[in-house]
């Protein structure tokens, strides 16, 4: 890797290109695999920029083997449909999707171009390989347009997995149009054909960037998430290497990232989002007529903590001040929700209280402008 850094830095110093090398640890032990734990670090390092779009490599080959290998491991339509040529949600584009290796490879050598050919590409130990060096050739032999026509099934299968993201979305808005992507409605799915909740369950996984999981344990979720009494403790692992969790609470499915909690001590001084310790975010908006009334008060710094214990807090003139314990619950905030809460002072006083509200004498009126405080958790 170091070598093809070098030749990654040279390239780009001859082309006047700007150039940024990332490093990244791959946890062996994630129960993923080294190649899938590899591509998600990777796609982790690429996607945490400021890119409007991120550019990959991928041909036609690379398409038409990514369906083989899902066909073997029984995947559904989502993992049938393959590489996308635009992702919007990740956004990501893959503008050489619909070229052969072979033209890649003409191409290059037309114009003397150098790359790098990765020494394990010929390491039939990895199922990728064993398919390209062994199974296909043999395919080919027989069906030489096989590489195009599974790439285009792979596309007709990404259309009908199009078309189930959209039933999912007409299903989840069936009781609430405005469901927040973090929890999901247990209700919907209660009242679902079983592959219809199948299918809900999955779009709301992938929606929230978990991996799909297998027939065997997307059944079990529902199962447990629907059967299980009432007051049932569940919590079932999506992602280990990731501490992922699968949580139920007042009729909610939520995903929980239950890793150490460590403390919060952040100032504020006017940005627009800040990334508290446990990787959620604090993102800030200014809005007329409501929010915490920063520009009256002349409020240029907050202090961001974690609770303690103990804490009161008055959002409403009309009611008297409690508990934030108290807040929290009639709130139906999940427990470990509230673990994690950050709270935004001014000063000494308790000023925001991210789903609660804002201090009753902080709040904005409806002539002047007011901070919005929203906490975005995963």
């Amino acid at each position: 890797a170091d070598d093809w850094a070098k030749f990654c830095s040279d390239t780009c110093a001859v082309l006047s290109v700007p150039i940024e090398i990332v490093r990244v640890k791959v946890a062996k032990d994630s129960g993923l695999g080294l190649e899938a734990a590899a591509r998600s670090a990777r796609y982790q390092a690429l996607l945490n920029t400021d890119a409007d779009y991120v550019m990959l490599a991928h041909h036609q080959d690379d398409q038409a083997e990514t369906l083989l290998l899902q066909l073997l491991r029984g995947a559904g339509a989502k993992g049938l449909s393959g590489m996308a040529l635009k992702d919007e949600q990740r956004r990501l584009l893959r503008p050489l999707l619909d070229n052969t290796r072979a033209e890649l490879l003409a191409f290059a050598k037309q114009h003397h171009l150098q790359w790098i050919a990765d020494e394990t590409n010929t390491d039939i130990s990895y199922d990728r390989n064993y398919c390209r060096h062994e199974i296909f050739p043999i395919i080919e032999k027989r069906f030489p347009a096989a590489k195009q026509t599974l790439a285009r099934s792979a596309s007709h299968l990404a259309e009908a997995a199009m078309l189930l993201d959209e039933m999912a979305q007409i299903d989840i808005g069936q009781i609430d149009s405005v469901q927040h992507q973090k929890q999901l409605n247990l209700v919907v799915l209660a009242n679902l054909s079983e592959a219809r909740a199948r299918n809900l369950l999955r779009w709301w996984l992938t929606t929230n960037s978990q991996a799909l999981p297998s027939t065997i344990r997307l059944q079990e979720m529902l199962r447990q998430l629907l059967n299980a009494k009432a007051d049932a403790h569940v919590k079932i692992v999506v992602n280990s290497a990731e501490n992922i969790y699968l949580r139920r609470y007042q009729g909610f499915a939520y995903l929980e990232s239950s890793g150490d909690r460590p403390p919060i001590a952040l100032i504020w001084q006017g940005e627009a989002e800040l990334r508290l310790p446990d990787n959620s975010r604090l993102i800030f908006e200014k809005k007329s007529g409501c929010g915490l009334a920063f520009k009256r008060l002349g409020i240029n710094k907050l202090r961001i903590t974690h609770r303690v214990g103990g804490e009161r807090f008055k959002p409403d003139l009309a009611k008297p001040t409690r508990t934030l314990k108290h807040l929290l619950q009639e709130a139906n905030m999940p427990p470990w929700q509230r673990e994690r809460l950050p709270l935004i002072y001014c000063d000494d006083t308790l000023a925001v209280v991210p789903g609660i509200g804002v201090e009753c004498t902080l709040q904005a009126r409806a002539d002047e402008t007011g901070l919005i405080i929203l906490w975005e958790y995963g």
